[in-house]
This record gives C-alpha cells, sequence and structure tokens, in this order.
C-alpha cells in the first residue's frame, strides 16, 4: 500500500489519508497524520537515494563525536 501512495501526487496522498480516518477525527489527528506520512515519504525517497547508514555506523559516528566533545 504504501508504494502505491508514494505513486500518487500530494493531493492525492493527502485525500487518501483523510478518507482513511474515522469521521470524527480531529484537526490534531489530520496533522499529526499528515506529518507522519510526510516523514515516511522522505524516508523512502532517502533510502531510495542511498542516503541511509544502518545502525552499528551510526553509533560509531555519535561515539566518535562523543568522544570529539569530550576531549575539548
Amino acid at each position: 500500500m504504501m508504494s502505491e501512495i508514494a505513486d500518487l501526487g500530494v493531493k492525492d496522498s493527502i485525500r487518501s489519508v483523510i478518507q482513511s480516518l474515522p469521521d470524527n477525527v480531529t484537526w490534531d489527528e489530520i496533522q499529526y497524520r499528515l506529518y507522519v506520512r510526510q516523514n515516511i515519504e522522505a524516508g523512502l525517497a532517502d533510502s531510495k537515494a542511498g542516503r541511509l547508514i544502518d545502525t552499528d555506523e551510526m553509533r560509531i559516528r555519535l561515539d566518535q563525536k562523543k568522544k570529539q566533545a569530550k576531549d575539548q
């Protein structure tokens, strides 16, 4: 389903999100769902473009940053 939605335009994606929500949805819930969808789409685009790193690499980078901050 996510890949199908990723192929839609922005307006169609928004319609899809809104139509999937119950009739008594709040503005806050709509905003949250759209925020989540936007971030998922950004993550998928990053993944497709090869801009992701794995958890072990992130831990190494964070440890290096901590060490640099501690040495200063």
